[in-house]
């Protein structure tokens, strides 16, 4: 009887490792194929948009055709987009509860939007035009494919972190990020395998286009000391409280705007008619499109204290009055900023704080501790790790339940002293505060 059970359990096992090699080669294939779509279509997007960019440099009066692109792209999204007009939050609102499917139109239309928006003048960025983009082939790839619920969670997050990595040439960073952007402090590690196999493949791809990545080098990094140490926590703090505000203001534009202006269409002509006016009134463009000059001053050199004001300005408004475009560059550039304005004051390095300001204003918007840590050595190498990290822990913690994705859910909060209901939603937090 005892050798009977001991054949049983071998077989099992050996049944067990097939079923283990059959999924392995299948989501490495899905996640390869994802890979190659979106890294390719996102090179383009990335080409695109550089042209775009280029064309508005040389060109200073398209801005003035921005409350127009802005009116033709928010009228093409009520006419024909659906509930496409939700963007990311869309995507994580299916992946948390499996509601309706994307439409068709999604990646195309915040395709033509985003490059409008760019040649036009908007202050907006990519990330969010190549996570839509990756989702919305990884959702067609999964109606060929014909996969069930569960599948179906998993390649959304598989067409998120290559739609991330094949834009920022930071596969890592993308992996982590498909797995923990639905849900804050809860890791989907199911989809760990496709959602890497998807990244690398997608950067890769996107950089075999001949598409190349900005990094940017940090200068003169501290001894780890306890002088030190307080003065990065302070820093953290503040670009926690930073995320918080950019996250806030965007949120309350929306609203402000959708209110006052019922017909998409007219709300776009409106933000653009006040972008223009931003422009002549602070005499400048360099807050118009991804700003990154800016970025790069930032690293090399010395900028306005309050240049991160102004960026977060631009950005606010132009999200909030319906132009298409991510949110990530423009929170890099307004980290990196604010961390460059508190050199002086903290007496460290500037190009030090920019890279930790562009690192703690990504954590603290988007909810993402460890892809942002990743995404901190990816871009910057790992002689800051320590500090990167302490950057990540405590800008998490200090943007509170707020965010640039209000259907991100609250899986554990961030403080067993603020209670909140199960599975709630951070935009479900920011209403209950608000009555």
């Amino acid at each position: 009887m005892k050798n009977v059970i001991n054949k049983l359990i071998a077989l099992k096992n050996k049944y067990n490792s097939v079923l283990l090699s059959i999924s392995f080669l299948k989501w490495v294939f899905i996640g390869s194929l994802i890979g190659v779509l979106v890294g390719s279509v996102c090179a383009f997007f990335l080409y695109s948009l550089d042209l775009a960019t280029d064309l508005r440099i040389d060109n200073t009066l398209l801005l003035f055709l921005l409350p127009f692109g802005g009116a033709l792209v928010s009228f093409l999204y009520s006419k024909y987009g659906k509930n496409s007009a939700k963007g990311n939050n869309l995507i994580i609102e299916k992946i948390n509860d499996s509601c309706a499917e994307l439409p068709l139109v999604m990646a195309p239309l915040v395709f033509f939007g985003t490059i409008v928006t760019h040649l036009f003048g908007g202050s907006a960025g990519r990330e969010g035009t190549g996570v839509q983009i990756g989702a919305g082939i990884a959702e067609g790839v999964g109606k060929v494919l014909k996969l069930d619920k569960i599948d179906n969670k998993i390649i959304l997050m598989v067409g998120i972190s290559s739609g991330f990595a094949s834009v920022f040439g930071t596969p890592l960073a993308g992996t982590v990020f498909g797995l923990e952007i639905a849900t804050l402090g809860v890791m989907s590690y199911e989809a760990l395998l496709p959602c890497f196999t998807a990244s690398i493949v997608g950067s890769i791809v996107t950089t075999a286009w001949g598409i190349e990545h900005a990094h940017y080098t940090v200068l003169n990094v501290p001894e780890l000391n306890y002088i030190t140490v307080i003065k990065v926590i302070f820093a953290a703090i503040i670009f926690g409280l930073a995320s918080k505000i950019f996250s806030e203001l965007t949120h309350k534009l929306k609203v402000f705007f959708t209110n006052k202006f019922k017909n998409p269409a007219i709300k776009s002509f409106v933000g653009g008619l006040l972008i223009i006016s931003l422009v002549y009134i602070f005499n400048t463009r360099e807050f118009l499109g991804l700003s990154l000059p800016l970025l790069s001053d930032s690293f090399n050199g010395e900028v306005h204290p309050l240049t991160f004001l102004c960026k977060m300005l631009f950005t606010s408004l132009t999200l909030g009055t319906g132009f298409q475009g991510g949110e990530v560059t423009p929170l890099f550039v307004i980290g990196a900023t604010l961390g460059n304005g508190l050199s002086s004051l903290l007496n460290l390095s500037p190009s030090f704080l920019a890279a930790l300001g562009l690192i703690g204003l990504f954590v603290g918007a988007t909810n993402s501790p460890i892809s942002s840590f990743i995404l901190g050595i990816e871009l910057f190498g790992s002689e800051a790790i320590v500090f990167i990290f302490m950057i990540c822990v405590i800008s998490y913690l200090f943007s509170g339940h707020t965010g640039i994705y209000p259907s991100q859910k609250i899986g554990i909060s961030k403080s067993k002293l603020i209670k909140v209901p199960i599975n709630a939603t951070l935009s479900h937090v920011r209403k209950k505060l608000t009555h």
